[in-house]
Formats: structure tokens, sequence, C-alpha cells
């Protein structure tokens, strides 16, 4: 059982890797004989199989004999951009569109790159004539509708959701990003009934094997054993880990399904007898739940938030083997900060929520503290800027799990972190926390606030624009350089949001 991939929030539904109809070039054939068009049926189907590289090679191929291929730039510049290479994948699209306008999942495609790369206005026309072309396209009715919630303008993007869910009903996507809306605006009753469908969408379908118990329904099982699945991310995880202990009270014994690297966080909760990180180690049991779900089993509701913090604990001896060796390698009586700021590389959203550790560089300078890396993995090239922050060094390989990190942040006074589990995590164990928020928000942040009610230690910094990281950082600068001026304890108080 492995640290489950969340499903996909706030990240476009992919169109079909295509290399579309017959080209209006002349019939020229491409290498070994075939056709470009038969090269690109190849190419298309090396795509879909994440054959990466092989289908570069083969649009390579053809563009070397015709240069202006449409089909071939079009399928080169989505293939560019499912290898992070996204600025390209937009000019690539653009050029085919210019040679041959008029199909529908060229501008998709070109929509979804141009909103992932924060060409907005380009993104909206973009994915107003994918509808134009294919007005009873569903997929494309998704996307457009993050490209709305990135602008603000919700009610545009609930009407593209309604519309593609009119087109087809069991459209799992489309149910998730209503689900997200509507749990951002605050409407939680509607909006964990949709949060269900991520568990029917590609990314959710893959979280769990096929299971033989019965998917729990919050009922009473006084006589048996209820097994609970972090089945999404690691900051999922311990968010959804409050209601553990409420589930414990139904049922006779919880068996606890997580990370490796979760579970000796977990494990000590209240109610769970066992943790299980591979599948064949877990026991029989009556009925299954992702952990996920259990705000809805449980009716939550914003003002019914279980919010008593912390809620999860370190190991004591954790923590004195931390303050024993922050003792010796940190400047004495200075506050200790620390940082996180990427997430995991391979977060569907990590491109938004992730800052280079450049550009946290004047918070080096906002006053005295002393700098503790939470960051793993460490990236290769933020290890010459370490020695920029104040007693800071790579401590990735000594950050084992979960608990490690735990007991590593009990002996802080303050974390400040873009949006991955580092927030929850300090969050969960009642740690002051500050959290960088890229635009669109997770719906979990909720709309406009600076405060959190899952979190009451949270203080909460919000982009203003998406990919517009600079305002965000000065409010932290001089929020934390205030703080550095306070009296000595001040960091050691729960953070009120402004």
């Amino acid at each position: 059982m492995s640290g489950m991939t969340s499903a996909p929030g706030n990240v476009p539904v992919t169109p079909q890797v295509v290399a579309p109809h017959a080209s209006a070039q002349p019939a020229a054939t491409a290498t070994g004989g075939e056709t470009p068009e038969q090269a690109l049926a190849r190419a298309q189907a090396a795509a879909q199989a994440k054959r990466f590289g092989e289908a570069s090679g083969i649009c390579n191929d053809v563009l070397a004999q015709v240069p202006d291929h449409p089909a071939a730039l079009a399928l080169q510049g989505i293939v560019a951009a499912l290898t992070n290479d996204p600025d390209r994948g937009v000019g690539l699209l653009q050029r085919a569109i210019q040679l041959r306008p008029g199909n529908a999942s060229w501008y998709a495609h070109l929509s979804s790159l141009c909103r992932i790369t924060y060409r907005l206005e380009e993104a909206i026309a973009a994915g107003n004539e994918s509808i134009r072309l294919d007005p009873n396209n569903a997929d494309h009715l998704v996307n457009l509708s993050l490209i709305y919630v990135d602008v603000d303008d919700r009610q545009r993007a609930m009407a593209c959701l309604l519309r593609a869910l009119g087109l087809r009903h069991e459209h799992a996507d489309g149910h998730l990003a209503l689900a997200q809306n509507l749990l951002a605006l605050g409407e939680f009753e509607p909006g964990w009934i949709e949060y269900e469908w991520r568990n029917l969408t590609e990314a959710g379908k893959a979280t769990m094997p096929k299971m033989t118990s019965a998917p729990w329904n919050g009922m009473r099982i006084p006589n048996g054993r209820l097994l609970l699945v972090g089945d999404q991310g690691y900051g999922d995880t311990i968010q959804f880990a409050r209601y553990i202990a409420t589930a414990a009270a139904r049922c006779q014994e919880v068996v606890l399904g997580c990370s490796a690297e979760m579970g000796p966080l977990l494990r000590n909760l209240p109610g769970v007898s066992q943790y299980c990180h591979r599948w064949n180690d877990v026991p029989g049991h009556a009925a299954h739940c992702r952990l996920s779900s259990l705000p809805y089993l449980f009716h939550t509701m914003p003002d019914s938030i279980p919010t008593t913090v912390p809620y999860l604990a370190a190991d004591p001896a954790r923590i004195a083997h931390w303050r024993e060796r922050f003792a010796t390698q940190l400047p004495a009586g200075l506050p200790r900060i620390g940082l996180a700021w990427t997430g995991r590389p391979t977060h569907p959203n990590d491109r938004r929520r992730s800052v280079p550790l450049e550009r946290l560089l004047p918070l080096a300078d906002a006053g005295t503290a002393a700098f503790v890396s939470l960051q793993k993995p460490m990236p290769a090239r933020d290890l010459p800027l370490l020695g920029r922050f104040n007693g800071m060094i790579d401590i990735a390989d000594d950050l084992t799990d979960f608990g490690e990190t735990a007991a590593v942040m009990e002996n802080l006074d303050l974390v400040i972190t873009v949006d991955t589990a580092m927030g929850h995590l300090a969050g969960a164990l009642g740690r002051p926390v500050w959290i960088m928020i890229p635009k669109a928000a997770d719906w979990r942040w909720l709309l406009d606030r600076t405060d959190s009610p899952w979190y009451p230690t949270a203080r909460l910094f919000r982009q203003r624009t998406p990919g517009a990281w600079d305002a965000v950082l000065a409010d932290v600068t001089a929020a934390l350089a205030g703080r550095l001026r306070a009296p000595a304890d001040a960091l050691a108080e729960p953070v009120a949001a402004d």
C-alpha cells in the first residue's frame, strides 16, 4: 500500500491525444514507406502509452519531410506539454491551428496549456473556440470551467460544469470539479455528495484494488473490524485523520491502511489497532472506507469541522533527539523557522504550488532567526542557497517519515510553507504555520480567507493572480519581519489570522 496520489484537483481533464483527420498536405511518405498519417497513428499510440520519446521522434521524422504538417505539429505540441515543456507546446499548437483552423481538440489542448502557463485570456478564448466547434464535448466544458475559476468567474464555471453533466451524467471529473467549487464556496452538503465521484475518476480508481468487504456507510459495527484507507495524498490523509477516532467509536476495531511514510505518525491514534502499508497485509474486515469519505459520512458542515488541535502527536523520544541536535547545530537563543518550498514533484498541481528556494531569500534577511529545512526531497538546484539562511542544512535523508518530520516541527517556533503536506502536518500538530496558497486555491482553503476552519493555528497568504508569487512573498517577508521584532516569546503563541 503506497502513498496514494490525490484525485486531480484543479487539474485539466486531458483531451484525447490525437493526430486528427486526414492531412491536406501532399501524400508524402514518411520513413519506411508509410504515409505521414500512418506514422502519426503510431505516434499517437505511443503518446497514449506514455512512450513520449518515441512519439516525439516519430513526429520529428514526419516534420523532417513535411515541415508544416499541422497534425504532426499539434501532436508534437501535446507531447512537449506532457514532458514538462508547456511553453513549447503552446507555440507548436498555435502554429498547427494557424495552418489548419477548425479542430476543436487542438483548441482544447491549447486552452489547457495556456492555463497552466498563465495566459488566461488566451486560455479562455481557445476554450470557448473548442466549445463553439464542438458544443457537446463535456471534457472541453470541464476544462473551460477550470479557467473561469482561475479568473474568479465561478458563475460561468458552474454553468460549464452543469452543461457538461447534462451531456454526460456520469462524467466523474465534471462531478469532482463541481464538488471542488461547492466546497470552496462553503456549500458542504452538496459538495460532499459530489466529492464522492472522485473515486470514479481515472486517478481515483487506481487508489484501491477491488474490495471484497462492504463499503462502510457510517453504521455501528460493534463486533466487527473496519478498514480505513488513506486513499489520497499525504496532506489529505493528515487532514482527514481527525475523523479516525470518531469512526473507531462505531466499531470494535479499526485497521488503518496508509503509506509507510505516514504509518509512524498515525498508528498510535486512539482507536487504531494496527496499520498496514501493503494490501497483502490487511487482515479480514467487515467494511472499508476511504478517509476522504469520512467528512461526507459524518455530515461535516463549515461550523462543525472537528478543530481540536493537536490531534496528531510526535514521539517524545524523537522530539528530544531533535531538541538535542538543534541545540548543537543551530545558533542559540534564536527563533527557529521551518521552511518548505516545493511539494511532491509527481503531484498534478505541483507546477502551480511550488517555488524555488531563491524566491524565499528575502526571508533570510527579515530579521535574526535560525532556519530549518523541511524539504524532502531537496531540489539539487537549491543546495547552493542553503547557506544563505542562517543555520540551514539539508536534513532530507533524516526525515525518514512523517513521524520524524513531526518531531522536528515540535522544536520549531514557526513553519512557513507552500501548500503541501507540511502545512497540514503543522496544523494538525497545533504548530503556528503560514501557508502560501496558489490561485486557484485548493477547495479546502475556501475563498478569500486568511484563516482556516480546518487548522486554527494556520495563517494563509494567497496569490491575487495565478502564478504571481511576488506579492505573496512580500507579505510573508513583512509579516516575518514584524514577528521577529516582537517580544521573544511571541513566536510560541498561536498565529491569529488577520
